[in-house]
């Protein structure tokens, strides 16, 4: 049995099908859990119930923790430690390996080209430090002996049917729409983004491979190009002109007076006034495999609709 906690979010649904090639156990818990595919086990769980996770790794081989909490400041500093802490001492009492899907805000804002699993942890953001306090609880466990674990980290990510993702949103969603593409800071830096349906693919493999586990993992992801190129390669794609809007960090900063989701972003926009360039050469050597091409992962977005 596998387990998916969190399963209702982009990597939970796309990770549910890949873990098919390696088992026929899977459990997906959640608050709401929904099928994935037709013998998913399913199971009410909310995360920060510690026994609501124990019960729901009873019998678990590999646990993935992929939950996404409201993208909050104050949620993140009140709930990640919780569901972190739950998670570890319920896989520690079932034995349970487990997997955490992780994202890159701990790492250094003056070293995001490139970053490899050795970049330097230091944070500048308030979600950042949380982030960076979760993956040392798991590291630490780790090192104790106690827990078998690993981290895997994606850079932003972008796919088929992705909801909250800022690339399909705020590119694909508008251009297909005739409107203006919305970008953050400048179009001029380099950027890339892990491709879901690669993530899912790379985190069930990792997960089903014995000594992969005590390591940090860069998921697979294409090389970065300019965020000008990548405005243009949609277009033309979608057969239409890449008119871009920039928001400059003023006007986020002064969106976000009256919108939430704005407000949270603004600590974030070091991202996007810089080079960014996640390295996932450990994973494509070890593995031999390479990411979806950034042509053919534009193709299969709009292709889904």
């Amino acid at each position: 049995m596998q387990i998916i906690l969190g399963s209702g979010g982009a990597i939970g649904k796309d990770l549910a099908k890949e873990l098919k090639t390696f088992s026929n156990e899977i459990c997906l818990a959640s608050r709401n859990p929904i099928k994935v595919n037709d013998n998913d086990v399913l199971v009410k769980c909310d995360l920060t119930k510690p026994e609501e996770v124990e019960n729901a790794m009873k019998g678990c081989e590999v646990a993935y923790l992929t939950v996404g909490l409201p993208y909050r400041v104050k949620i993140w500093q009140q709930q990640w430690n919780v569901v972190m802490k739950n998670t570890i001492e319920a896989c520690k009492k079932h034995k349970t390996k487990l997997v955490f899907f992780d994202n890159i805000y701990m790492y250094h804002p003056n070293k995001l080209n490139p970053m490899t699993e050795e970049t330097e942890v230091s944070p500048s953001s308030k979600k950042g430090k949380v982030r960076s306090e979760i993956a040392q609880m798991v590291l630490e466990e780790i090192n104790s002996g106690v827990l078998k674990a690993m981290i895997v980290r994606s850079a932003d990510f972008y796919g088929p049917g992705i909801k909250n993702s800022v690339l399909n949103e705020v590119v694909f969603n508008n251009l297909k729409k005739g409107k203006k593409a919305n970008w953050f800071c400048s179009v001029d830096y380099l950027h890339n983004f892990t491709f879901t349906p690669d993530a899912a693919r790379a985190t069930a493999l990792l997960g089903n491979t014995e000594s992969a586990y005590g390591q940090i993992w860069h998921l697979p992801t294409a090389l970065p190009i300019t965020m000008k190129k990548w405005i243009e390669k949609i277009a033309n794609e979608l057969g239409v002109q890449p008119k871009t809007q920039i928001a400059s960090k003023f006007i986020v900063k002064m969106i976000g007076l009256f919108n939430p989701i704005m407000k949270e972003f603004v600590e974030m926009l070091y991202q996007y006034d810089r080079d960014y360039n996640f390295d996932s050469t450990k994973f494509e050597t070890t593995f031999k495999i390479k990411p979806t091409s950034i042509d053919d992962g534009i193709k299969q977005v709009i292709n889904a609709g």
